[in-house]
């Protein structure tokens, strides 16, 4: 249990740093806006190039990630029909609580958590990869495609294939990720001083995301709209999707536990079901399998609905609860399993 503790430290000390600073109004009214377009548009980009070019993304074709893909798939769609069918939401908020539902906070957390329960983090390095080059190029389309614009006759369809075509230009997490991916596939080294470079503005990204995080804790006048956020989202975003209907207190609380169930309670149990029962996975890996699964969501979830100019409260509490919910549902996981982990 210390163990989880440490890995969990970091995450709770830097979003109760940018709560405390958001909350004393040092870096002015819109610190949280510039901040969160700072790690969509700069740090994150440059830390998904260094990890994918440095990678082999043919290493997530095993039993294991088979297992894992399964409970995020499965997840994840829940998650969307949850959204829509359960709490009236648009697309693009649709893939949010997609997002929310099975995207694992794999980096910051994953590691530490797989370092010190399992003693290695190679199962984590493939989870990244796969979650970077698969997971969050859908969540960005469906983003895309729910904040788009041009309906008018005729003119529909190619809209909507003209956007999809030029989605990685315009997007910098989707180029970042295809930049990387040709620089690994051609064997291409970067010079040290340039990959040094991509690397220590890259590790700006998780830590500048957690101090965003915490500082959209902070009370908010009731009738604040999220399309505030939209003339400093992703280019080409609006808020065409509808907003949340009456009630959104209520209907958020409900959002919130539902998302938060499927995260922490369904997809490490599904992981299990798929990588024990059907795959018969060797226990350690299969408790590498769900004790990953069981991680709680990505910060990046709400970076990505601040940037696309989606209501971020319930995103906002989701990474938060699961966060909480993740320290017994990892600790139970881990003991059911028979880990003798510190």
């Amino acid at each position: 249990m210390s163990a989880l503790l440490s890995a969990f430290a970091p995450i709770w000390t830097l979003t109760a740093i940018g709560y405390a600073v958001g909350r004393s109004g040092l870096l002015g009214d819109r610190a949280e806006a510039v901040l969160g377009r700072f790690v969509f548009h700069v740090a994150m980009p440059a830390a998904l190039f260094t990890m994918v070019s440095g990678a082999r993304p043919a290493s997530f074709a095993n039993p294991s990630m088979v297992a894992f893909a399964a409970g995020t798939a499965l997840v994840c769609g829940l998650g969307f029909l949850a959204a829509g069918r359960l709490f009236g939401r648009g697309t693009a908020d649709r893939a949010i609580g997609s997002m929310a539902s099975g995207y694992v906070n794999s980096a910051n957390l994953g590691i530490p958590v797989a370092v010190q329960v399992l003693g290695d983090a190679s199962f984590v390095a493939q989870i990244i990869l796969f979650q970077v080059l698969l997971v969050s190029p859908v969540i960005l389309t469906l983003l895309d495609a729910g904040t788009g614009t041009g309906t008018g006759p005729g003119s529909g369809k190619r809209v909507v294939v003209r956007r999809m075509l030029t989605m990685p230009v315009r997007n910098p997490i989707i180029m970042a990720s295809l930049l990387g991916l040709a620089v690994s596939a051609l064997g291409l080294r970067l010079p040290h001083a340039l990959a040094h470079s991509f690397d220590l503005l890259g590790t700006a990204a998780v830590p500048t995301a957690l101090i965003t995080l915490g500082f959209s804790l902070n009370a908010r006048p009731p009738d604040r709209s999220s399309a505030e956020a939209v003339p400093h989202a992703v280019p080409g975003a609006d808020a065409s999707d509808p907003a949340p209907r009456a009630g959104a207190g209520r209907t958020g609380r409900a959002e919130v536990v539902v998302t938060v169930a499927l995260k922490t309670l369904l997809q490490p149990l599904i992981a299990f079901v798929v990588g024990g029962p059907l795959l018969g996975l060797p226990e350690h890996q299969l408790l590498a399998v769900v004790l990953c699964s069981a991680l709680p969501t990505a910060q990046n979830a709400f970076i990505y609905a601040q940037q696309y100019g989606r209501d971020t409260r319930v995103v906002r509490d989701v990474v938060v609860a699961s966060t909480v919910v993740s320290m017994a549902t990892l600790s139970l996981a881990a003991w059911a399993l028979g880990t003798t982990g510190s």
